[in-house]
């Protein structure tokens, strides 16, 4: 991607460096204790759009500690930090303009950089989560060391693969401020498959990214041969039969909270092809 000298977003928070701000006391989320919360967490493996899926029911009290307030705002200094607000810069301007073809406003998500562990409304995270995003603070967390993972682990390399990974958070963000979040909490409360509802947002969070693909192949001169395949491959990469196969030697369907490599692929694809919001319903 030819991604330098494009705009950058103003909505970075870089904490890196500044820990996860245990000084302010423990985690406080909805009677559920700190050991628990851990386990939760690493349900929630890469790309995981709602890392506490399971705990979206219970009420919520986090004090986000204090490298929240005084974290650096901005595009970053560093290289990969300026690349990651060039890329969310990038889903504002698309988003921004679907949106208004809707009649609506776009309010575009924080872009919260960390290293190691991060704290949000959420509850505490490290980075073996992965990328994700928080429906509580709307807030998408990366630590962008994960971005090394996807090309060495899952053999995913390139600009536009760590481009899809942001993408895909920023859609989850769309589908909170849409009511999609809160229409699967309401049929998980009716007693729906969790694991059938989280593939169905987690495949329409790829296809939002692909909407965002398909707008990004018309800016003048910022994508290159290459960058669309290097997308689909991500996609592929972390598709959960794909994960189960390297990590137990053996798929589960029955588990699947993504979608495999096929169904992500296919979801990416439909977005970059379409371009609209609505070729993303039904997923």
């Amino acid at each position: 991607m030819r991604w330098r000298g494009r705009r950058q977003s103003r909505h970075v928070e870089d904490r890196r460096g500044m820990g996860a701000g245990y000084r302010r006391g423990p985690v406080r989320l909805g009677g559920l204790g700190l050991g628990g919360l851990l386990v939760v967490l690493a349900l929630g493996y890469f790309l995981t759009g709602d890392p506490m899926g399971l705990l979206t029911d219970m009420p919520v009290s986090v004090d986000p500690g204090p490298s929240a307030g005084l974290a650096p705002t901005g595009a970053p200094a560093d290289e990969a930090g300026q690349f990651a607000a060039f890329v969310l810069a990038d889903t504002e301007d698309t988003w921004d303009a679907l949106f208004r073809q809707g009649g609506g406003t776009y309010q575009p998500p924080t872009l919260v950089l960390f290293d190691a562990e991060v704290r949000s409304a959420c509850g505490l995270a490290d980075a073996a989560v992965g990328p994700f995003y928080c429906p509580g603070d709307y807030k998408v967390y990366i630590d962008l060391r994960f971005f090394g993972d996807l090309a060495r682990r899952f053999g995913a390399p390139g600009d536009f693969a760590q481009a899809y990974v942001i993408a895909h958070e920023v859609g989850h963000h769309v589908q909170n401020v849409t009511g999609v979040f809160e229409e699967g909490r309401r049929l998980r409360q009716q007693g729906a498959d969790p694991n059938e509802i989280s593939v169905r947002q987690e495949l329409q969070a790829d296809c939002f990214a692909g909407v965002w693909g398909h707008y990004a192949q018309g800016r003048p001169g910022l994508l290159e041969p290459g960058d669309l395949e290097e997308g689909l491959a991500a996609a592929a990469a972390i598709g959960d039969d794909r994960i189960q196969r390297q990590t137990q030697g053996r798929v589960t369907p029955e588990s699947w909270t993504h979608g495999s490599s096929a169904q992500r692929v296919a979801a990416f694809r439909r977005g970059l092809e379409n371009g609209t919001v609505g070729a993303c319903e039904g997923l």
